[in-house]
C-alpha cells in the first residue's frame, strides 16, 4: 500500500482488494477506523477525507497482518458481543455472533429474579456479562480453566461494571460447593481431526478452547455428567455445540436424566445449542 497521505475511500478499496475472504470492506472499515479514530459512518459521508501519512502506514502493517489470517478481533483487541465492547486476546476463543442464541435462550426461561447462574469455560466473559447486562438481579458467576480466561473476563466485568465474579476451575473440578438455578457454557466441541482447524481465523485461537476429543464432545460429555449435582432442582443447562452434534448431544441429556430437552437452531437455521432441565 501507498507511502503518503491518501483519501479514505482509496484506501479501504486498495485494503478490500488485498484482504479479499467474505467480508473484505467491513474488516479494512474495521482497521481503519481503529487508527483514525473514524466511524464507518464519516468513510461514507466524506470519502475523499485525506488520511495522513503516518496513520497509513499503521493501517497498512494492520492490513497486511489480516492479509495473513489474523483475526480481526484480535488486531483491534476488541470484539462486540450482545452490544459489549469486550476485550479480546489471543489466549481465548473470539466471541461469535451464533453465541448470542446461547444467551436469547437463556432469558427466554422462567427463572427466579434472584437466580443464580454460572457460566463454565467463560473466556472473555461474554456470556456471562451479557446475562448480567440483562438481568441485574441474577447472581452471575463464572469460571475458566486458565489464569488468562479468568484475567481477561474478570478486565471485561470490571470495565463494564457488570457484577460477575470469575474464578479459576476447570469446569467444575476446582469450584466450592454451590447451588445454581441455570448453567450456561460454550464449551470445545471440534473434533481434533477436524479440517476447519487449519482455516480462517480458528488458526490464530487455542486449541484448548476449541478441540474436545476425537468426536469432539469429550468436555460436554463431561459437562452434562456432572452439571446435575451442581443444579437445583428444576435448574437448567445450556450448552452450545456443533451443528452436526444436536442428537448426539441430546442423547447425553436424556441419559442424565434431564428433562425438556431440545435443541435450538443459530441465526443460519444450523443446530447449535441444546438445553434440559433438572426434575424437581
Amino acid at each position: 500500500m501507498s507511502d503518503k497521505s491518501l483519501a479514505c475511500e482509496t484506501l479501504l478499496k486498495e485494503a478490500a482488494a488485498l484482504i479479499g475472504g467474505d467480508s473484505p470492506r467491513l474488516d479494512a472499515g474495521l482497521l481503519l477506523g481503529s487508527v483514525t479514530g473514524w466511524s464507518r459512518t464519516t468513510f461514507r459521508a466524506w470519502p475523499e477525507r485525506e488520511v495522513d501519512v503516518t496513520l497509513v502506514t499503521r493501517f497498512s502493517t494492520l492490513v497486511e497482518q489480516r492479509c495473513e489470517g489474523h483475526p480481526v478481533a484480535h488486531l483491534l483487541g476488541e470484539q462486540e458481543f450482545w452490544s459489549l465492547p469486550l476485550k479480546v486476546n489471543p489466549f481465548t476463543l473470539i466471541p461469535r455472533p451464533d453465541t448470542e442464541c446461547l444467551v436469547e435462550a437463556a432469558l427466554a426461561l422462567d427463572l427466579p429474579p434472584n437466580a443464580s447462574v454460572l457460566d463454565l469455560g467463560t473466556g472473555t466473559g461474554a456470556i456471562a456479562l451479557a446475562l448480567a447486562s440483562e438481568r441485574p438481579g441474577w447472581q452471575v458467576s463464572a469460571c475458566d480453566a486458565i489464569p488468562a480466561g479468568v484475567d481477561l473476563a474478570t478486565d471485561n466485568a470490571t470495565r463494564l461494571g457488570l457484577p460477575v465474579t470469575v474464578e479459576h476451575s476447570n469446569w467444575f473440578a476446582d469450584l466450592p460447593p454451590a447451588v445454581f438455578d441455570l448453567i450456561v457454557s460454550n464449551p470445545p466441541y471440534i473434533a481434533g481431526d477436524d479440517v476447519h482447524l487449519g482455516q480462517g481465523d480458528v488458526r490464530f485461537e487455542p486449541a484448548s478452547a476449541l478441540v474436545a476429543g476425537g468426536d469432539g464432545l469429550d468436555d460436554i460429555r463431561r459437562i452434562v455428567a456432572e452439571a446435575p449435582g451442581w443444579l437445583a432442582g428444576g435448574g437448567w443447562l445450556i450448552l452450545e455445540h456443533g451443528y452436526e452434534q444436536g442428537e448426539a448431544v441430546r442423547r447425553l441429556y436424556t441419559d442424565a436424566g434431564f428433562a425438556s430437552v431440545e435443541t435450538g437452531q443459530d441465526y443460519g437455521g444450523r443446530d447449535r445449542l441444546t438445553l434440559g432441565r433438572k426434575h424437581d
